[in-house]
C-alpha cells in the first residue's frame, strides 16, 4: 500500500465517524486518469465492466467551455472487490492508445459549498 494511502487510512481513523464512513464507501469508486481526449464515457464503461457490476453513471470529465474531455473521469463498482481487482488489472494499461492510471475516488471536504471528488493526489 502506497504512504499516502496509509496516511488516509490513518487520518480517517482519528476522525469523526462521518467521515470514516464517507471515506469507507468510496472505496468501490475508482478516478481514472490519463485518459485519451477521445475516449467517451461507453467506452471506459465498456473497458471496466469485466472486472464487476459498474454501477451509477460512468463519468469523463468535461470542460465546461468547449466541452472536449479533460483527461480523467471516475468508475464506480458494486463492490470493492471488484474495484480492487480493476485498480490492479487495469492500471497503467492502454486504453484508446494511452495509459491509464487509476486510484482509489473519495470526495474532498467540502470548501464552501463545492464538494469535488479526486484522485487523492491533491494537496
Amino acid at each position: 500500500m502506497q504512504m499516502h494511502a496509509l496516511n488516509r487510512v490513518y487520518s480517517a481513523f482519528k476522525s469523526p465517524p462521518h467521515r470514516w464512513l464517507t471515506w469507507r464507501q468510496s472505496c468501490s469508486g475508482l478516478f481514472v486518469g490519463g485518459l485519451s481526449y477521445d475516449t467517451n464515457e461507453s467506452v471506459l464503461k465498456g473497458a471496466f465492466e469485466e472486472y464487476g457490476e459498474v454501477i451509477e453513471a460512468v463519468k469523463v470529465i468535461c470542460d465546461r467551455v468547449s466541452g472536449k474531455s479533460r483527461g480523467y473521469g471516475f468508475v464506480h463498482y458494486s463492490s470493492e472487490m471488484a474495484a480492487n481487482k480493476a485498480l490492479k488489472e487495469m492500471d497503467g494499461r492502454l486504453l484508446d492508445g494511452r495509459n491509464i492510471h487509476i486510484h482509489y475516488a473519495y470526495r474532498r471536504e467540502r470548501q464552501g459549498s463545492q464538494g469535488k471528488a479526486t484522485s487523492g493526489n491533491e494537496k
